[in-house]
């Protein structure tokens, strides 16, 4: 027996201090670095490589005799908000920013004041694109998210202190789970690059992919003949302790907290091993845009430029962020430096094909895959519409929606619309000459009309969103959108209220019951999702997420 006071019982209590602090200090070390462990097995699995040249397939040395269809050039940007660029007299920091070659897309061409993007965030809207049709016909409902980012991101301790409501994460729905990898694009579907492969075009994809990891999903398996770019839904732009990036981490963000230490600093060519790129991603992907463009001049070429700026992680170049002094907010100094070098990259493509003599014959497309997102704590980036990325309001929605092609459409032909994502797929085959596939239903419609202009009405009477509770029709000038939770429906006439203030779901009844039948018909039309929402997230619709939470604000949970 131990007696009271002998140094044996004080050692052991000692032991047993040291024991209990190194596992509270084990514990703390874990909790800090625990959204590290992705990244970490990532490296261990799939190493990066040092960076090496990309040499891309050179067509002929000479023009072949005759006419030859259009080269088309889809250019999308990510998150890219409808005031985010100058076109339609914004820009951020009240114009701080000018987009002088954004912008000149749409003067030079063709824009639409309405242009909306297939969903309100990022696969589904790239899916729509790729194929014409909206993704839920073929169960892509989703943005598909690795489990242990979902579990993380929406990982919380009881309550809100201020009573606002948390994330939910849906554990019974990871039994039975298809892999990550798989969550994708399904080779049934026919892409763009396939259409136009079919018709002799060259065809390349250069930037964010987001359509499926899995080797028959990446875009070498969907009719892309060269493929540059990163498969998942980010990556970081420069390594965050390079001496020339200027970083903006955003501490009320959790999708923020997991990207800085997980995301790599990595591209793939053609599916083969990652190795690490050169210089701020964004110059990058216009440094190949270019060479591309380059090595292709002589024949038909498609390519999907799909730049992942101005998505988070916020990082830009010191040249570019000591470039807005005048711009006083560190966020939104870094936000407005990405969107000035991704102006300036996209102003470098277009000089290109100037320069190369392929101007008049080159059809461009912009636009971006959702309206800015409310977790960078930017409020204006969709001014003047209400909601986010992740919403069905209009700020959610609606993007720039420009088309350029000098040798067939006027400049400066305005268009109400509404235009949508959908309608690049069928816009691409009518340039080309190519016919519409006759085996599935192809949801867009083209964009061109007769020679010299485009068509000159709206192109669509009805158009619908959907994700899980989350759906949205808009039928003429009404638009009802309804949600699950909490249980809300907003019914506006957008010709009179096209910011969405005035909701008339109350006054007008019968109207909501008639465009509550239109989704439940659309609905029945749909498959069921290939994989569950794993998420759901509530999203304020008028202030960004660094906002206080306050009683009474408007929100909806978003399924992903």
């Amino acid at each position: 027996m131990i007696a009271e006071g002998d140094p044996a019982m004080r050692r052991l209590w000692i032991g047993l201090g040291t024991v209990a602090a190194l596992a509270g200090v084990g514990y703390a070390v874990f909790e800090h670095y625990k959204y590290h462990i992705p990244g970490i097995i990532a490296r261990w699995r799939d190493p990066i490589r040092p960076n090496h040249p990309i040499i891309w397939s050179k067509g002929p040395s000479t023009p072949s005799a005759g006419a030859r269809p259009p080269n088309i050039i889809v250019i999308l940007a990510d998150d890219l908000g409808h005031n985010d660029i100058g076109f339609f007299g914004g820009g951020v920091a009240g114009g701080a920013v000018p987009t002088p070659n954004i912008d000149a897309i749409g003067h030079e061409g063709a824009s639409f004041d309405i242009g909306y993007a297939a969903n309100a965030t990022c696969s589904p809207s790239r899916a729509a694109i790729m194929t014409g049709r909206y993704p839920t016909r073929f169960g892509f409902e989703f943005t598909a998210v690795p489990t242990v980012f979902a579990r993380a991101v929406s990982a919380s301790e009881g309550p809100a202190p201020d009573g606002r409501p948390r994330p939910i994460f849906h554990e019974e729905r990871t039994q039975g789970l298809i892999d990550y990898a798989d969550m994708g694009m399904p080779q049934s579907e026919m892409t763009i690059a396939e259409l136009l492969k079919s018709r002799g075009y060259h065809t390349i994809q250069i930037g964010k992919w987001h359509l499926g990891e899995a080797r028959a999903l990446q875009p070498n398996g969907q009719g892309f003949d060269e493929a540059l770019g990163f498969l998942a839904g980010g990556g970081m732009y420069m390594d965050q302790n390079d001496p020339n990036v200027v970083n903006a981490k955003l501490p009320w963000d959790p999708i923020d907290r997991f990207l800085w230490p997980n995301l790599p600093y990595a591209v793939q060519w053609n599916g083969g091993q990652r190795f690490a790129p050169k210089g701020h991603l964004t110059d990058y992907w216009t440094d190949n845009a270019v060479a591309a463009i380059k090595a292709n001049r002589n024949r038909p070429f498609f390519m999907y430029l799909a730049y992942n700026a101005p998505h988070t992680p916020l990082q830009a170049t010191k040249a570019d962020y000591d470039a807005l002094p005048q711009i006083r907010d560190h966020t939104q100094r870094v936000y407005g430096a990405m969107i000035r070098q991704l102006d300036r990259g996209i102003g470098r493509v277009m000089q290109t094909l100037k320069e190369q003599g392929i101007d008049d014959n080159t059809l461009v497309i912009f636009t971006s895959d959702n309206g800015a997102a409310w977790y960078t704590g930017i409020a204006d980036g969709n001014a003047p519409f209400r909601g986010y990325k992740a919403t069905y309001f209009e700020g959610g929605l609606r993007v720039p929606f420009f088309l350029r092609w000098p040798g067939r459409i006027r400049a400066e032909t305005r268009l109400a619309g509404p235009a949508h994502h959908l309608d690049i797929f069928a816009t691409a085959a009518a340039a080309a000459g190519a016919p519409l596939p006759a085996d599935r239903t192809i949801d867009g419609v083209s964009l061109l009309g007769p020679a010299d202009k485009t068509i000159d009405a709206a192109p669509h009477g009805l158009l619908f969103w959907r994700s899980g509770e989350n759906k949205a029709v808009r039928a003429g000038d009404w638009k009802l959108q309804i949600a699950g939770k909490p249980d809300r429906q907003w019914l506006y006439n957008l010709a009179t209220d096209p910011t969405e203030h005035r909701n008339l779901a109350a006054s007008a009844p019968d109207r909501v019951a008639v465009m509550r039948r239109l989704i439940a018909t659309h609905d029945r039309m749909q498959k069921r999702p290939m994989w569950p929402a794993l998420v759901e997230a509530p999203i304020r619709i008028d202030v960004p997420l660094n906002t206080p939470w306050r009683k009474g604000q408007e929100y909806a949970y978003w399924s992903n």
